[in-house]
């Protein structure tokens, strides 16, 4: 009778815990609410405003484009068993002097056929990262600023073009990505007929010792065929709204061409600045005329000198 009562006790308790969530309807989107932001009278509305309008993210990393810093670099090829093909580990320093930046390698040790003989990446993978964290020569003349700098395809095509699709993808998650087929309409997650694919909730939690907003979306049981962003979950400082952390999937499959990706990003403030401080990438795709590529990499980022 003890043990009868005890789970009785325990059942209503989870139920009445479980109705203290509530789902409420803003711009056609229905977001569920924690009893915690209900209680925090967040203005959901102009919150996901925030979430859709967000530049915080990008900034940071024009941001290391100001900044000095040192950084570890791990990029693995690995087969279908997951065993490593070939590799990079390095540790680089970037410095800037006056209005200018320049990349010193100060270690590194590679594996297999990740570079080709004039020491150009042989794998997609490996591009993708040096164009995001990797600097040739010396570049001047940079700044941090996003206003008015959208990503764009126009006047750039082959390789280059994939890139900018990618960062696209990359830094603006949620955004349509032209000239991709039959993917680019499915990226606007915020859009009436893609937002009817997801679960939206906000909820709050600390994180990296800061109070946070965290806004997951996540594809509706059966809809995954109709979406590319299958989870995204990023938290926000809840009183700056800068992104403290960012995890999301990305996955289609075209037939000719396929992806799976899983990426995760946690930023760290200098000074005033928010930088992105830890970067972890999963990676399975095949595009039509190259082969299939399964890499994995992680960046870590740190002693940022201003």
């Amino acid at each position: 009778m003890k043990y009868l009562l005890s789970s009785l006790f325990s059942f209503f308790s989870f139920f009445l815990f479980a109705q203290k969530d509530t789902t409420i309807k803003v711009e056609g989107k229905f977001i569920t609410l924690s009893e915690v932001v209900i209680n925090s009278n967040l203005n959901v509305k102009t919150f996901i405003e925030r979430v859709k309008n967000d530049t915080t993210y990008y900034k940071a990393f024009r941001t290391l484009h100001i900044l000095g810093y040192t950084s570890l670099n791990d990029i693995r090829m690995v087969d279908r068993q997951g065993v490593t093909k070939a590799s990079l580990n390095s540790r680089i320093k970037q410095t800037r002097t006056g209005n200018c930046r320049s990349m010193q390698v100060l270690e590194e040790t590679t594996t297999g056929d990740i570079y080709d003989e004039n020491k150009n990446f042989n794998y997609y993978t490996g591009e993708l990262y040096a164009s995001l964290f990797f600097t040739k020569g010396t570049i001047c003349g940079e700044d941090n600023i996003v206003k008015g700098k959208e990503f764009s395809t126009k006047g750039v095509s082959g390789m280059e073009k994939h890139k900018q699709q990618l960062k696209m993808l990359f830094f603006n998650p949620g955004r349509k990505v032209p000239g991709i087929p039959m993917v680019s309409g499915k990226t606007p997650i915020f859009d009436a007929d893609m937002a009817e694919h997801y679960d939206m909730s906000i909820d709050m939690e600390e994180h990296n010792h800061t109070s946070c907003y965290i806004f997951k979306i996540k594809v509706k049981d059966g809809h995954r065929d109709d979406v590319v962003i299958d989870e995204m979950t990023t938290w926000f400082n809840d009183k700056t709204f800068e992104i403290v952390a960012r995890n999301y999937s990305l996955s289609y499959d075209a037939g000719v061409y396929d992806f799976d990706v899983q990426m995760q990003v946690e930023m760290t403030k200098v000074g005033d600045l928010l930088v992105p401080a830890l970067l972890r990438y999963t990676g399975n795709w095949k595009a039509i005329f190259k082969k299939r590529e399964r890499g994995i990499f992680t960046a870590t980022l740190f002693d940022f000198v201003k």
